[in-house]
């Protein structure tokens, strides 16, 4: 037979509004009796029901996490990787993680989110691939939902996030290219309503000026963010017959891994017909024919405390720093390890 809360308080000589309060955490239980209630439940084998506790505090005790992409959507490493550190640390704090997935700017995405902020099977929200106007942000902001962001927007909306400076990371691999000798380097990137679209390219922009290099349109394509996308980008690319890229970049590792296989196809030895670089440094971006040079950005740790500062504002207490911006740092490997 099950142990129940009241065999615990029966134990204790307790209430059993006492050991509930324990048991949830709550500052009017002294820290000695908190300890005993804590000690007793687990030797007696005590599981709370997550269904009353959550009743008792109005709250979800899960955070949510909707993938911004179409199918397939766990294919992307970057999206596993992510997903690895939301739950590990909602796990670490005794949470559930709520999944689920939706088109950018799809009516199935407005749905979801609607959904999670009117009947709450979550207690707070994390964004990722933000766009410049990101009508999530406006949303959650103005149904004073508790969201923190992968990423800012260019609304004039305050909220916690972490950035990663790809911008620099984008001017810094062009650099790279350049000094191998490189001119002709080509970029693929994102859909323009990402932020991640305007931080990368106008590094690539940057890079290509501070190297001296005459920005050419013919070597820019767009992709989707998927292999997929890159493949069809670089064939685009590569089957000019005048204007072909000695060296392509790309705006993440999945879009260069597709790119790898469009210049293989067409005879392309990477690494000394054509360099090509991506971004994210994914595990998978070290295990491609060759290996792929890349920006590499702290994705499970990111996501990790990305956790930390939205139970921070779910709790409605300070967060010491909501604005963190950090560095990619430039991995490179035989995709790029030639010089012209």
């Amino acid at each position: 037979m099950a142990v129940t809360i009241r065999d615990v308080a029966k134990r204790l000589r307790l209430s059993i509004t006492t050991v509930s309060r324990a048991l949830d955490g709550y500052d009017d239980v002294a820290d000695k009796t908190r300890a005993r209630v804590i000690r007793a439940a687990r030797d007696m084998g005590y599981v709370p029901s997550r269904a009353a506790r959550q009743l008792r505090r109005q709250r979800a005790d899960a955070i949510g996490y909707i993938i911004p992409g179409r199918a397939p959507y766990f294919t992307d490493p970057f999206s596993s990787e992510f997903i690895a550190g939301l739950g590990d640390a909602a796990t670490s704090h005794n949470l559930d993680l709520l999944i689920s997935t939706a088109p950018p700017d799809s009516d199935a995405e407005l749905y979801v989110y609607t959904r999670w902020t009117q009947s709450r099977p979550v207690d707070g929200i994390v964004l990722s691939r933000l766009r410049l106007k990101d009508w999530r942000v406006k949303y959650l902001a103005q149904n004073d939902f508790p969201f923190v962001a992968h990423g800012h927007t260019h609304l004039r909306l305050d909220f916690p996030y972490i950035e990663m400076d790809s911008r620099a990371g984008f001017a810094q691999l062009v650099k790279h290219l350049a000094d191998r000798g490189h001119r002709r380097i080509a970029y693929i990137g994102a859909p323009a309503k990402f932020t991640l679209q305007a931080e990368r390219f106008t590094g690539y922009q940057e890079g290509l000026t501070a190297a001296g290099i005459a920005f050419e349109e013919t070597l820019v394509a767009e992709s989707d963010l998927t292999r997929t996308g890159g493949y069809q980008a670089a064939g685009q690319l590569l089957d000019q017959a005048r204007h072909a890229p000695a060296a392509i970049i790309c705006v993440n590792d999945l879009t260069a891994i597709g790119a790898m296989r469009a210049a293989r196809e067409r005879g392309r030895v990477i690494g000394r017909d054509i360099a090509i670089a991506g971004y994210d440094g994914t595990d998978e971006s070290e295990h491609t024919d060759p290996p792929l040079t890349t920006l590499k950005q702290p994705i499970y740790d990111t996501a990790h405390r990305l956790v930390e500062m939205l139970l921070r504002r779910i709790a409605g207490e300070p967060i010491a720093d909501p604005h963190v911006i950090l560095q990619p740092e430039l991995i490179v490997r035989q995709s790029t390890a030639f010089s012209v």
